[in-house]
């Protein structure tokens, strides 16, 4: 048994949020189909596209725990996903102004026949933004490849109002839920380990 963790993301916030943990650990991208099915609701496909990136490496590393994750952002039940193109980001950020959208993280955590799967609701109130300070903020380049075109942990916290639930979860991993679902599966954070 090997204590090594696959963490099934690219994403660099989830792999700092693993180093502040000190887990042991290292990255496997999954190739999965991301497309919406017809009819499936935004916690079934969350949940889904967590499961389906677990299992695909889990596949490939049969003896380590996997983890994967997946975040959107909802709002009035539509997923918003990444931006097209910065005119795009516009008119997305334009429709959370002065609103209370979701943002919806699952994270399935597998190891050989044991899986857990669970998800967080965050509810995140954007400001009344005028189009020239949404304008300057898709200029950043920050909106670019971020599921609802912000990212909190960024220059986009200037957007927002009132975070309701896990801020870490927003970011892209509910980092207190994942901990206590690891050490089910006896890995445990070492808190502080990359801090000398």
């Amino acid at each position: 048994m090997t204590d090594l963790v696959i963490l099934a993301s690219s994403s660099p916030r989830r792999q700092m949020f693993f180093k502040n943990l000190g887990i042991d650990f290292k990255t496997c991208v999954p190739d999965v189909d991301e497309s919406v099915q017809e009819n499936e609701n935004a916690i079934d496909y969350v949940l889904r596209m967590a499961k389906s990136k677990a299992l695909k490496i889990a596949s490939l590393y049969k003896d380590n725990v996997v983890v994967a994750a997946d975040t959107i952002v909802v709002l009035d039940n539509k997923i918003l996903g990444k931006p097209k193109d910065r005119n795009d980001a516009f008119l997305m950020i334009k429709s959370l102004s002065n609103k209370t959208h979701q943002v919806i993280t699952a994270v399935s955590v597998t190891k050989g026949d044991i899986e857990k799967t669970f998800y967080e609701i965050t509810y995140v109130t954007f400001a009344n933004l005028s189009d020239e300070l949404i304008r300057d903020y898709v200029s950043t380049g920050e909106s670019d490849d971020k599921s609802g075109s912000y990212a909190l942990q960024g220059i986009g916290a200037s957007l927002i109002k009132e975070v309701r639930g896990s801020v870490s979860s927003v970011v892209g991993l509910p980092v207190c839920q994942t901990r206590e679902v690891l050490e089910s599966f006896n890995i445990f954070a070492k808190l502080g380990a990359i801090h000398e």
